[in-house]
């Protein structure tokens, strides 16, 4: 596609003669020979870029440009001039210009100005597209009345400097929170770093928040930079704060109060700006009664408490979030898009979700890739759960049928052992270790219910 590019200049010799140079270098040329005819060209001939005169009469080329970029902050405006001034330069920059070239013009450097501004909007449009994608696939999908109120809480908390913490089962979407409560606070433009605290040892985690040092201990080859000066400007998300260790919980805990770090090996202390959001699946009141957890961090984490509700407590997103998923997943991974029955939205609506959103998107994922045809039907779903049309809860009425409390006990493990090993696509180890039960206990049990895929 051949670019737009206006020419705005009150001299018709210097309109040609860029007309004849854009024209054999093929883009598209539009001329305008004073201010308001640049504006109503502007509109019309929609251009991908404008030179633009500085000294013209009636209304001058800076006039122009601050109405140009009032009507359209994307304008991509050059400015021509045969008198430029450091003074007029700065202006011309300040009001969103970007680049100022001098008269006489000069080929090559109009040429490189061009192709330099024109790639400039290339890259900035990747951006924004870059940055859609990222905020869509962060986003919080819902309108039930729980995830309202989330979501209000967001609202409100979001433009304050108060730190947060997010409590919920596994795979509510903290994450979400967190990333939402960062892109609506003043701190956007700057990093949104992650930490999961559960996945990183206990002897490494203090390294990884507050750096170290070349040779302060065994295997620090070099210097490293951690979370907290990294997130310097922005937002730390604290995930599964509750696994964090005692000696790195009492460094945090020093970090809110006084907003320095020091590197493991460092004498140099180091000053940070940092909101901290943290989240976890325990009850801190019940780590903190063992002495797993600092009682005096817990109060500087939760100044606003925010709670994620399960799945099965807003069970009426779940069809949006079944579309939300596909359309994701069609776009995101190439999956071939499929229409979801009435029927099979009922029972994806129905069933317990013991993994919360994310072993929906788990369970539309394996749908899409699966499922033959264009349609995902009620049947289809049944299979993938392997729950039978009674059961809504997880568990349903069929275990209430049981006739004693030991034949419940059976039948609720063997549907609850089922929807695991569906949930981890039959990875026996992984279930197991989810689970934290032994292979072998897993594969006896296995065995004693006649557990297969079909079932």
């Amino acid at each position: 596609m051949s670019h737009r590019i206006l020419v705005v200049d009150d001299e018709q010799g210097v309109r040609e003669a860029l007309r004849q140079l854009l024209e054999y270098e093929g883009y598209v040329v539009g001329l305008a020979g004073s201010g308001p005819e640049a504006l109503g060209a502007y509109a019309d001939f929609k251009p991908h870029l404008v030179l633009l005169d500085v000294k013209m009469a009636g209304m001058d080329g800076l006039q122009v440009l601050a109405r140009l970029r009032d009507t359209d902050r994307q304008a991509l405006v050059v400015m021509i001039s045969g008198h430029g001034t450091i003074a007029t330069a700065v202006e011309a920059t300040q009001l969103g210009a970007f680049d100022f070239l001098e008269k006489p013009l000069d080929t090559h450097r109009v040429l490189l100005t061009i192709k330099n501004a024109l790639e400039h909007v290339v890259l900035e449009r990747e951006v924004w597209a870059l940055k859609a994608a990222v905020e869509q696939r962060y986003e919080i999908v819902g309108s039930s009345p729980a995830i309202r109120q989330v979501i209000e809480r967001i609202e409100k908390v979001a433009p304050t400097p108060a730190r947060l913490l997010i409590t919920g089962e596994n795979g509510t979407g903290k994450e979400l929170v967190a990333r939402a409560v960062h892109r609506l606070s003043p701190r956007a433009n700057h990093a949104f770093v992650e930490v999961n605290c559960a996945a990183i040892p206990a002897e490494l985690i203090e390294s990884e928040l507050f750096g170290h040092v070349k040779g302060s201990f065994t295997g620090a080859f070099a210097d490293r930079v951690g979370k907290f000066e990294l997130a310097d400007g922005g937002t730390l998300f604290l995930d599964e704060v509750g696994d964090m260790s005692p000696a790195a919980q009492a460094k945090v805990l020093r970090v809110l109060q006084e907003g320095i770090i020091t590197p493991i090996g460092s004498a140099r202390a180091t000053k940070v700006d940092v909101r901290v959001i943290a989240a976890t699946n325990k009850k801190l009141e019940d780590e903190i009664a063992v002495g797993r957890f600092r009682e005096d961090l817990l109060y500087r984490l939760n100044v606003v408490p925010i709670d994620v509700p399960p799945l099965r407590a807003r069970r009426e997103d779940v069809p949006q979030l079944v579309e939300h998923f596909v359309g994701q997943l069609a776009q995101q991974q190439g999956l071939t898009p499929k229409t979801v029955t009435a029927g099979a939205a009922e029972r994806l609506k129905a069933y317990a979700w013991p993994g919360n959103v994310r072993e929906l998107r788990n369970t539309v994922e394996r749908l899409m890739i699966l499922v033959g045809g264009e349609l995902i039907s009620e049947s289809d779903v049944a299979r993938m759960l392997g729950v039978g049309p009674a059961e809504d809860s997880g568990l349903g009425d069929v275990l209430l049928q049981a006739g004693t409390f030991e034949q419940f006990k059976q039948s609720a493990e063997r549907s609850f052992l089922l929807a695991k090993l569906q949930e981890y696509d039959w990875n026996v180890s992984e279930t197991a270790r989810r689970l934290g039960m032994p292979r072998s206990n897993l594969y006896k049990k296995i065995e004693r219910y006649r557990l297969t895929r079909e079932s």
